[in-house]
Order: structure tokens, then sequence, then C-alpha cells
């Protein structure tokens, strides 16, 4: 049933057998093939990967030029393409569906794209249930999936994606996945129905009325599920960060994590959602883009479209208009006009102006607080007293999945204002909130919920009564059988306090979620609201850079030199004066964001008028960036100030690299005692100073015996489950009894003498992000991690390295490494790659520099040279098998030749190293391990 669903002539062939619709389409294991292919179906032509996860390789095709581009790069990860015709434009609508042994088959869960067909449905915003099909389109799109699954025999759980045409009831089936998909997860958390545990159980052969509904415990799983509300998920991409990505989505998908909101009504949950993505926006409205052809805005699928529809729907362009151009369905855009007709309102309102009424009518809307201060030119507490006046509160309601048909007590609750009463009563005593993480984004993933949900099982082993407050769908703190109460909802001021009026906890705790949260301690300390561990002033203090600055002075600690600044002359005259290169950063900001090394004054101007942008609250810090040091980090658990456990860890890349982008080592390898000693010694001053309880760390730079901090965050960090797993002892599990007030002996923190080692390496997906410049820098730019534990380092680097699908070469390796002083720095392994048998293939003046060092090599000519033998032909034609190419500088030109080997080597699948650090470590890890033995095996046989 797998090869039948994953194999696309296979699965055309047994959907045929049954009479279903699939799109016209032909296979393809070569070019040639794929261009014959395309002009018989007639352009344009979707392209795709067969056995392929997120879309990767597939898109839409215009003509032939770009059909042989594309299918070289796919034929670099596949050996089977498809060919099929374009439904762009069409409805996209997805059916999860279960079935048993005994051909019981029931569907779960309809979702409905927001965005038409065109966009990967993980880049679509999806609604659930289904809002836009007739009942005959429905029933009809659900009998056709019952039958082919049954015809297919999928025990378990599978989806089922279709191709809706808006102006008639024909259909395309897109393809089936038999198995849980990142539509299962939203599917499960939308209707509380637990997919994963009841596809488990088919697989192990009960029928689907043997068991039970966990939620109601009086009915059994062989029912649909019904919804009294609506819930909205919307993708989360993080495409700033690249430099020359396009920001245009297709097929591949590219976003990096979503959100889900519940609401009664789309409008109230669309906004709800777009602010659960915590990316400064108050929601549908007042967001101040700016878009420069509005027409092409809305009509090109990117990351900021829907806000383009918004901006249209304001400046008065019809339904009609704005259905033509996005294709987006009339009923969502009118939707979406409602919202934009009441912002409309608002700005012509005073606080004075706003009825019980209307304050109404705008919350069960969606709006804010927030939102609706900024309209009627008032502020945010304000308004939350004048609705509290009226009694405008959100209640709590529960996700029963019958629409309340049976009585159903579930802790599986949400905020709505379109109810006039809570589904439960407020009188549990003893409990604690844990705040979650939000949406996965590149600097804040899976590491924050793994620490949020070790903490909310400590708390219940404690025999505290748990709450926790999250709004991702894909993470285990939003399973609702992890805690005593979840509250599926934003993690703001305003809904965390309205949470806070409800349950009145003994707590809540912070330092779990990593940003989002501590980004909330001063606010909610500033009303009240008890904080548990470290203090919300002393928070303060670690995340403004001016009173921590201050406090390393008192302290006399080393820190690189840095200013605060106000104008570009000055922060010119400071750079010129502590010379360049120099480091730019704003304050509260997670992985980096806007921050910048920058090399010179001209530089220096274009990257403060961005870096000022991004935060209007809180300046920007120049600082002097340090060359060629080593950076070190620790991560520690303090009560009351005084250090009980902490582990300290080294990164391989030299400072420079952004922590969450660098290659980890744990125990550290190659820094001294006295290093050690004196980061150690910080840390201990520090926490004193901070009167730090719970979790911290801080970051450092190391230059022979010389620490300089770098900073200090009084949570847990990326880096808490990686050194927790290597020294076995459970940070979070210590940092929630410290922040609870229990007593931690010695005896429980095991010794940190060990005899293995632990590598981290982050995983990036540069192959999905087309354009982007692979290569690293202070702004995260990773989307993942692995780890693996070795005898030694080397063992524990090369498995880590082939765990993110890093290849070994086999014969040969393009060289171009930069500066003279990198070229120097890498000759000794070039010598070793050389008596590993390698050959070499090196640009301009690398090749030179070899030769002159006795090392044979052949010279190919810069991309933008377009004299052959080029590097570009040899990359594209699988004549190399790894690229280290080492940037020189920030010159246009170099960038340019670089970034096109750069990005062609990732468009092709051939593996990459940008960092001298890297590389070194690599090649003699490589010699240490045999290479002979690494290129003739497979890694399963090796491992």
């Amino acid at each position: 049933a797998i090869e039948n669903t994953e194999d696309r002539a296979l699965f055309t062939q047994k959907t045929t057998e049954v009479g279903y619709k699939v799109p016209v389409s032909e296979i393809a294991t070569n070019t040639d093939e794929a261009v014959v292919a395309a002009n018989k179906i007639g352009f344009p032509v979707m392209l795709r990967i067969a056995y392929a996860l997120g879309g990767l390789g597939s898109g839409i095709v215009e003509n032939e030029k770009d059909l042989r581009e594309k299918a070289e790069r796919a034929f670099s990860f596949t050996n089977q393409i498809l060919i099929e015709e374009s439904l762009y434009g069409w409805k996209e609508v997805e059916y999860e569906i279960v079935r048993d042994v005994h051909d019981n088959c029931i569907t779960i869960c309809s979702m409905e794209n927001v965005d038409p067909m065109g966009i990967h449905t993980g880049d679509s915003i999806v609604v659930a249930p289904v809002q836009t099909l007739t009942a005959t389109e429905n029933f009809k799109l659900r009998s056709i999936g019952i039958g082919l699954i049954r015809h297919l025999g999928i025990i378990g759980e599978c989806n089922i994606q279709y191709a809706l045409d808006p102006n008639s009831e024909d259909y395309r089936i897109i393809e089936v996945n038999a198995r849980l998909s990142r539509s299962s997860a939203l599917a499960s958390k939308a209707t509380g129905y637990p997919l994963a545990f009841i596809a488990t159980k088919l697989s192990l052969g009960y029928a689907l009325n043997e068991v039970e509904n966990i939620i109601t415990e009086v009915t059994s799983a062989c029912f649909e599920p019904a919804l009294d509300y609506i819930v909205v998920k919307f993708p989360r991409w993080d495409l700033q960060k690249f430099t020359q990505v396009s920001t245009e989505l297709g097929s591949e998908m590219k976003s990096v994590g979503e959100v889900m909101s519940i609401g009664r009504s789309f409008e109230e949950a669309l906004q709800k959602a777009i602010r659960m993505l915590d990316i400064g926006l108050e929601g549908y409205t007042n967001n101040e883009l700016i878009f420069d052809n509005l027409e092409n805005s809305i009509a090109v699928p990117t990351d900021k479209r829907l806000f383009a529809v918004s901006e249209g729907l304001d400046k008065g362009y019809s339904l009609e208009k704005l259905y033509e151009l996005s294709r987006i369905d009339k009923w969502f855009l009118s939707k979406m006009a409602n919202i934009i007709n009441l912002k409309k309102i608002l700005e012509k309102s005073s606080v004075n102006d706003l009825d019980k009424e209307l304050l109404e009518r705008v919350k069960k809307s969606g709006f804010s607080d927030r939102q609706i201060a900024r309209l009627v030119k008032s502020t945010e507490m304000e308004i939350r007293d004048r609705r509290k006046s009226m009694d405008i509160i959100p209640r709590v309601k529960q996700i029963d999945t019958l629409a309340a048909e049976y009585p159903a007590r579930t802790n599986y609750l949400y905020m709505t204002y379109h109810a006039v009463e809570d589904d439960l009563s407020f009188d549990t005593k003893n409990q604690i909130v844990v705040l979650g993480g939000g949406p996965y984004r590149i600097g804040s993933s899976v590491e924050f919920d793994w620490c949020c949900v070790t903490s909310i099982q400590t708390l219940n082993k404690l025999e505290y009564n748990t709450i926790m407050i999250n709004c991702n769908p894909e993470t285990v703190s939003t399973d609702y059988d992890i805690c005593d109460k979840l509250y599926f909802e934003e993690i703001s001021f305003e809904r965390v306090l309205d949470i806070y009026e409800k349950e009145y906890p003994d707590g809540i705790i912070l330092s779990m979620g990593g940003q989002v949260a501590n980004n909330l301690a001063v606010k909610l300390h500033n009303v009240k609201v008890p904080i548990l561990g470290t203090s919300a002033e002393q928070i303060d203090n670690a995340e403004n850079r001016f009173k921590f600055s201050q406090i390393l002075d008192n302290l006399q600690i080393d820190q690189p030199e840095w200013r605060e600044f106000t104008d570009l002359a000055e922060a010119n005259d400071f750079s010129e004066r502590v010379g360049y290169p120099v480091l730019i950063r704003p304050s509260y900001v997670l992985s980096g964001a806007a921050m910048n090394v920058v090399q010179s004054s001209v530089q220096l101007k274009a990257y403060l008028e961005q870096a000022a942008e991004i935060n209007k609250e809180h300046p920007v810090v120049i600082s002097k960036f340090i060359t060629d040091a080593r950076e070190l980090e620790i991560d520690a658990v303090a009560i009351g100030g005084e250090v009980i456990c902490y582990a300290i860890s080294e990164h391989v890349e030299n400072a420079g690299v952004h922590s969450g982008d660098a290659t980890m080592v744990y125990p550290p390898q190659r820094t001294y005692l006295e290093t050690m000693r004196r980061v150690k010694h910080i840390g201990r001053q520090v926490a004193e100073v901070l009167q730090i309880t719970g979790p911290f760390n801080m970051q450092f730079i190391a230059k022979d015996n010389d620490v300089k901090v770098i900073e200090c965050n009084l949570r847990a960090s990326r880096s808490f489950p990686f050194v927790s797993k290597v020294t076995k002892n459970n940070l979070i599990d210590i940092a929630t009894r410290a922040i609870m007030g229990k007593k931690i002996s010695k005896s429980e923190i095991s010794s940190i003498d060990l005899d293995y080692v632990g590598v981290k390496s982050p995983q990036f997906s540069f192959t999905r992000l087309k354009g982007s410049d692979p290569v690293l820098g202070v702004e995260m730019a990773s989307t993942g991690e692995v780890a693996c534990m070795g005898d030694n380092f080397e063992e524990a680097f090369l498995k880590s390295l082939l765990s993110i699908g890093f290849q070994i070469p086999k014969k040969s390796i393009l060289l171009s490494t930069g500066s003279l002083r990198n070229k120097t720095g890498f000759i000794e392994e070039t010598r070793i790659l050389a008596d590993l048998g390698y050959q070499f293939y090196a640009t301009g003046g690398t090749a030179k520099f070899m030769r002159e060092h006795d090392i044979e090599v052949q010279t190919l000519h810069w991309p933008l040279e377009e004299k052959e033998p080029n590097a570009i032909t040899y990359l594209a034609e699988g004549k190399i098998d790894l690229v280290i190419n080492i940037p020189k500088n920030a010159e246009r030109t170099e960038l340019t030749n670089g970034y096109l080997i750069r990005r062609k080597a990732v468009d092709h699948n051939i593996s990459l190293i940008t960092d001298l650090q890297l590389a070194k470590r690599f090649v003699k890890a490589l010699h240490s391990h045999g290479v002979e033995e690494l290129k003739v095996k497979s890694w399963d046989e090796y491992a």
C-alpha cells in the first residue's frame, strides 16, 4: 500500500482501477523524457519527485528551458519524476481518514486551504472543517476518499489531497500519504481525535469500535468528530534571514513552523493566528507593510500575500477583482473584508465612542486590546479596563470532539468572545502555569518544547496541577494528556492575563519557552502576576544590554567594547576608534535577528537602517568584533544565586557563527583548563549578582585564556536538551525543582567525568530556500539539529555530519579557500586529503597557491568568467563530491562568484563546507577514521 501511494505510476493505476480521477501525467526517468511528456500534456506543467517529503524539488514549469533546469536538479535527488497537468487556481482540500482490519473506515477531519492549488499545503493557510464546499461536494469527496482507501487496503491513518474545480464539481486526487503527515498533527489538534494513538492501535489489529475515545470516555473511536468551532493554521516563515532568497511560494515547502488558532468565527481565528506567529503583527490590520506593486503582490503567492489582500480591501478593491488576482475563494475574502470594515469604523472613533455593542463586535472579530487602542489612539490597559467594566470578557470553551452532543469534561481549552458562559468552574488549587514557546521558527524549535514538557512532567511529579499555554500544533506540549489543563491560545500579555484572572494560579514559569515567554516578564510583573524563578527585574537586567554591561563592569568582568548609539555619525566614530569589524545587535532578540558583522563604514550605514527598523522600543548596540576567537557556552541551574550544576561546551567554528548554527562539542576538547576555570568563576559571579533561581545560559569569547562575556539569558537555552542528554543530568528537571523551592542534594547530580564525547551539528534547509546563500554568520539560519556520541571527538563529529545527510567524498574535491591566511591555514589539511588519494579542482588563486606547494590540482574558471573548464559545469555534471568554499570577504564580485558555486552545490545535492575550522576538523576526522573504509561502505554498515 505504501508503494502504491508513493510510486506515481502505481498510484495512478490503482486510482483509475476504481474509476477515480487523477491529474493527467507522464513519468520520466531522464530530462529528455520529461520534455517529451510536457509537450504532450501542454505547458504549464507540474513537476514532482517520487518518495519526497515537503514537495522537495517540485514546481510549476512554464517552458522547456525551465523544465530542463528543474528536471536536472530533480534528478540529483531521485531517478523518477512525474510531469502532470497544472491545476493552478483550483481549491485544495484534504481529508484525514482511518481504517481498521475489518474495513471500518471513517473520515476524521476535513481541511481546506485558503490559498488555491499551486502552493504546498505546508505553506498554505488551512481551515478545518471545510468552509466553502457545498454539502454535495463535501459528501462526494468524503465518499471517494473512503472508497480509494479501502481499495488501496491502507490500515491505520492516511491523508488524501484533492484539487476541486471552483466552477464545477470536477476534481482530481493529487496524492494519498499512507502515513501520518503534517496535516495529521493539525487534524489531531483541531478535532481532539488522537490520530497517532488510534493509528497505532489499528496497526496492532484493534478494531475502531474497540478503541475508547480518550476525551469522552463514553464513546468509541469509531465516530466522526463534529466541531462547533473553526480552526485556522497559519505557517511561519523566516525568509528575511536569508540574503537573495526568493519569497515566492510554490509546491516546494519553505515554512519552518506553524500556529493553530481556535475561534467561533473565521475572523476571530484568523486574527488570533496572525498574532500567534510572533512576527510583530497586530492582527489582520495595522501592520504598516508596504507593497510597491500591490496587484502583483496579491497575484503572486508570497509569505506576505494575505496582507497585500488586506491593503487591497483597504483601498476599496472589489471581492471580484481580488478573486481574479488571487484565486482565494470569495467566502474567505468577504470575511477578511469584515475585519477591514470594522477597522475603518474604529479609526473614526474615540475611546468614548466604544459602546458595548461595538466593542463586542470587534472582539468577536478577533481584534486585540492593543490593536483597538492603536486605532482609537488609546492604551491597551484603558481598552482592557473599559471592556471588563462592560463584562466583555472571553469565555473558556472545551474541545470535546462531539460538538457537545454528549457531556464531556475535557482539559483541552480555548477562549472566545462568541460565548456567554465558561465550560468549567475555576476552583482548582495548587496550580502552576508554564508558558510555551509558540511556533517553531529559526532559533526556537523543539528544544524549547522539550524544556516545557520536561518542566510540566516534573511539576506533575511534585503534585502540582499544571496549566500549559501554547499555540503550536506540532508540539508535544499541546497534547492534552501532558498537563492538567491545556489552553490552546496566544502567548500574549492580554491572553495570559485573561487566563490568569480566570484561574488565579500560584505562579507562572516563563523560563522554559525561550524568548517569547521571557519578553512578557516585565509587563506581567507590573500587573502583579507572580513570576516563579528569577525575578522580572533581574530578567530585565540581563536582557537590557546597558544594564547588563554595567553589572559586568561593576564585577570587573571583561566584555567586548561596545556602545549604544543614537545616530550614524557617533556610530561611525566609535567603529573607527575600536577598528572594524564591528558587530551590530538590537536588545531583546532571539537567534540574532538583525545582527550583523560590519567590515566598513559603507556597510555600517546600510545595516544600521535595517537594525533600527527591527525594534523601535529598544536601542541598538555596536560592539568590537573579535576575530579568530573561540566561543564557549555555559548552561547552568542556580538556586538563590548559587550555581548547583552546570555544563560548559565549546564551538568548533570560531566566534562569528551564531551559536545555533555552530557545531557544538561536550565536553570541550580544545579549551585550556584555565579558560574553563575562568568561565565557571564568571558564571558563579553573575548568578550571584542577578540572584538567579532556575536555568540560565551564558556565552563567552575566549582567546589565549582571555575570556569575554557576550551575553547572558535568564532562561533555558537551545543547548539545554543537548547537554542534559550528554551529561545524563536533566537540567530542566533540576531547574524546575529549584524554581519550586525544592531541596536538591549533590548526590542527585552525576559527576561530569565522561568517557565519551557528544557533538551537535546543525541541519539547514538551504535546498528548499531557492536563491539563499548557504554561508553562516551571526544571524541564525539552521532549522534543526542532530547530536551523536562517540568514543572520541572525531567519531562523534563524523556520525553527526553523516546524520544531517553530509556525504563522504568518493574521489574529487573542489577547493576555493579565500584569503591567503585561510589558504595557508588549510595547507596541512590539503596535504592530508592528497595522501588519502583525492583528486583536486580549485579556482584561480587557490590552484596557484596549491601548485606553489607542490600539490597537484586542475584549475576551474570562476562562474562569471564563462570559460571552460568552469566550476559550475563540473558541479552540474556531478564531477565533484565535496565543495570547500571559504568566503574571503563581502566584496561584490567575490561574493557573486563564491555564491554561485555554493548555491550550485546545494541545488545539486553536493556536500558543502563554508567554515575553515569545520573543514580542518572534518579532514582530521576523516584521516583518523580511515577514508577507504568510509568510502567503500554505506553509513549503515559503518555504524
